[in-house]
């Protein structure tokens, strides 16, 4: 049975990952390796914690010596890594957490791998999942390739630059097999509600303002995470080494058309009037580097690999309201922080 340690497993993106993984391959022993920040939950693999080919290990990937044991004792076919810090807003006030995980971690991860693989490639694969902010802004048109130069504005965007280059950096000095893809923002299931669409339909159903960065101009291209985690374990098994990958889902939205949209939907679900969520924008103050616009031009992935996104916006959109709606205690337990003290004594 081949092992694959994903890292980050417990979080948004990265348990739909693990859930796609053990599901698809009962072949395979999949291994979530997670700290359990305030971003990793267990519960949000409830579903397949019991499966003879799901096994889950706390643990840092700041912390060098407990990774070079990790690998030494599984020796690992492949990684899938997602662990990171990834809240923009958080990079802007606590920088070198971002370093630590992001740039220090997935090191360590490489040299664990290296030292554990001893040059067998061939047999190995290391996979790095990041993200369109390394590409920095674009104006009013145009789309971020696999060739657009780095450019990143924020310190989340320059942690995750930085480690995109250490992962190249090993496959050119080493030899080291590995794929690395760039996405646009997730949203879906199991999503943590600091980030927008989570958030906003958490207050839409507590009758809380909704806060809107600037004039809500930023556009963002959204990709359902089903869809991400359909194209990572595609990359994973097909694409040649060495080689990146953009994903996005070709929908791109003004942060306040989709805020007018969630709250559209918000109103028919919860049996409101019309206009009753959309009453609760309220406009603050933009945040320092916040970029006007994401566009991922996917095309190098769907010629490649076959790989399309599945499901538009609109029904992704009302998809993800209706399991929020339908998983409040979910909701509940993430926004009191109930399942942090859950499962910190449970691993500790």
């Amino acid at each position: 049975m081949k092992k694959i340690i994903v890292t980050g497993g417990a979080g948004f993106i990265g348990s739909h990952v693990v859930r796609r993984m053990v599901n698809t391959y009962p072949d395979y022993e999949i291994i979530n390796l997670d700290l359990l920040t305030y971003a990793g939950n267990l519960e949000n693999l409830k579903d397949i914690e019991d499966k003879p080919n799901y096994r889950f290990i706390k643990g840092d990937i700041v912390d060098a010596s407990f990774i070079e044991k990790l690998f030494e004792e599984e020796n690992p076919y492949g990684v899938i890594h997602l662990a990171a810090e990834s809240h923009v807003d958080r990079s802007i006030s606590n920088p070198i957490e971002f370093v630590m995980t992001n740039v220090i971690g997935t090191v360590n991860l490489l040299n664990a791998a290296r030292n554990t693989w001893k040059g067998n490639y061939d047999k190995h694969r290391f996979y790095h999942v990041s993200t369109d902010e390394v590409y920095g802004a674009l104006g009013d048109s145009g789309l971020f390739t696999e060739e657009t130069s780095y450019d990143p504005h924020s310190p989340y965007s320059a942690s995750k630059a930085s480690s995109d280059h250490f992962v190249r950096a090993y496959h050119d000095t080493y030899g080291m097999d590995i794929v690395i893809s760039n996405c646009s923002n997730n949203y879906g299931s199991h999503h943590f509600p600091e980030k927008l669409i989570p958030l906003s339909i958490n207050n839409i159903k507590h009758r809380r303002s909704i806060p809107i960065y600037g004039k809500g101009e930023n556009v963002r291209d959204w990709l359902w995470v089903e869809d991400h985690a359909r194209a990572i374990d595609v990359i994973f098994h097909k694409a040649a080494t060495g080689t990146t990958y953009n994903i996005g889902g070709n929908n791109e939205w003004k942060n306040i058309d989709l805020i007018y949209l969630l709250c559209s939907i918000m109103d028919k679900k919860l049996n409101r009037q019309e206009g009753e969520s959309a009453s609760l924008i309220t406009f603050v103050q933009d945040r320092a580097g916040h970029d006007l616009r994401y566009a991922i031009d996917s095309t190098k992935l769907q010629r490649d690999l076959g790989w399309k996104p599945s499901i538009t916006f609109e029904e992704g959109l009302e998809k993800t309201v209706d399991w929020f709606l339908e998983n409040e205690e979910w909701l509940d337990n993430v926004t009191s922080g109930n399942y942090l003290a859950y499962y910190k004594k449970q691993y500790s």
